[in-house]
């Protein structure tokens, strides 16, 4: 990872030095997005961002737009396309998006490999 990227504010960084930073989503995640995103009015995207609150400090939250800001990382992986704002990105750098199908029920998955703690339904997190 480019920890150069990582220091930088967000209006220093370029898509390029934002992908730097490395947050994939992985093909179970791409699939259901794009499931999602076809019932959705069409150039809808799903943003995914970090907020203060949750049982273990901070928590990830799934919205659809449909308006992208300039300094968003753009995640386009088979039509299913994820902003990323700014700072939520520093916070996830690193992170893998997934969708799970397990026995508790289907849900997106972040495997953040900056989160010290998380909680039991794994969408609070504290690094």
């Amino acid at each position: 990872m480019d920890m150069t990227a990582m220091n930088m504010t967000a209006t220093d960084m370029t898509t390029t030095d934002m992908t730097a930073i490395n947050v994939t989503v992985t093909d179970r995640a791409a699939r259901r997005i794009g499931e999602i995103l076809k019932s959705e009015p069409s150039g809808t995207m799903l943003r995914v961002s970090v907020e203060g609150g949750g049982c273990s400090g901070f928590q990830y939250k799934f919205d659809m737009e449909r308006a992208k800001a300039s300094d968003d990382l753009v995640i386009d992986r088979d039509g299913a396309v994820v902003l990323i704002d700014p700072v939520s990105v520093n916070y996830m750098a690193g992170s893998q998006i997934d969708f799970v199908d397990d026995l508790i029920g289907q849900s997106f998955k972040i495997n953040n490999p900056q989160a010290t703690a998380s909680c039991g339904c794994g969408t609070s997190f504290s690094l």
